[in-house]
């Protein structure tokens, strides 16, 4: 009966009250860095994500985590994430506010003819900051409110056959669920759909830019975010000791 329930509530289309479009650019830097020939390795990620194109703030984070190399097609992190968002479009929340994860993730990769896929698993454990009006117009911190948080991700890229294979199209699609008793009207949180094109600037790191369609279901699940985004990627996995 719980199951049916879950997948009643997150397939269910709620009445959207509104919708919100917005036009963003995101710069990331993503690094995994093994510890020589070592299984061990760091996760190393940072993100700038601005709104209006580079103009405001949106949100800027840090992933920091460690790397286990469980087997050939297998990879492992454990890690933390800080997240501090900013008001931005037409429904902006009241204050920014800050968030903590702690995050759990797999990643398997499989080969399909002559393409290789990602499949990436992940489990975050949020503490997302609220605030609360105060009659000077000012705000003050509230308890954080504690949710859970799925992911899954599936990747490839696709070479092109130009200039010795460098270049090629990266495409994912991304879509998270939010679970837990303080979870309200949105089980469905968003997905993220990205295609880019990427180049080899050096044989262990890329970079790539491509658009990003983000569709968020906003808490109470009454107002749906389209974030239309440009991205710029640098993927590095240099290892320490090189």
């Amino acid at each position: 009966m719980k199951i049916k329930f879950l997948l009643f509530a997150v397939l269910a289309v709620p009445a959207i009250a509104a919708t919100d479009n917005n036009f963003n650019s995101w710069f990331v830097y993503n690094g995994d860095h093994a510890f020589g020939k070592s299984k061990w390795g760091l996760h190393a990620e940072g993100q700038w994500r601005r709104h209006d194109g580079p103009l405001k703030w949106q949100q800027y984070q840090l992933r920091p985590g460690i790397n286990y190399q469980l087997a050939k097609s297998v990879a492992l992190t454990f890690g933390y994430a800080f997240t501090e968002s900013y008001r931005y479009g037409d429904f902006p929340v009241g204050h920014r506010f800050p968030e903590h994860r702690i995050f759990e993730q797999a990643i398997y990769t499989r080969r399909i003819g002559k393409l290789d896929f990602a499949n990436r698993f992940r489990l975050e454990q949020r503490y997302i900051g609220q605030s609360a009006l105060q009659p000077d117009g000012s705000y003050s911190s509230t308890p954080y409110r504690y949710e859970n948080r799925f992911r899954y991700q599936l990747r490839t890229n696709i070479p092109l056959s130009f200039r010795n294979g460098r270049h090629y199209i990266g495409v994912y699609d991304e879509i998270l669920f939010n679970f837990g008793k303080n979870v309200v009207g949105n089980y469905f949180d968003q997905n993220r759909a990205f295609i880019s094109f990427g180049t080899y600037i050096a044989r262990d790191t890329r970079f790539e830019v491509g658009y990003l369609e983000q569709t968020i279901q906003r808490r109470g699940g009454q107002i749906f975010e389209y974030n239309h985004t440009l991205q710029f990627v640098i993927n590095c996995r240099l290892p320490f000791g090189h």
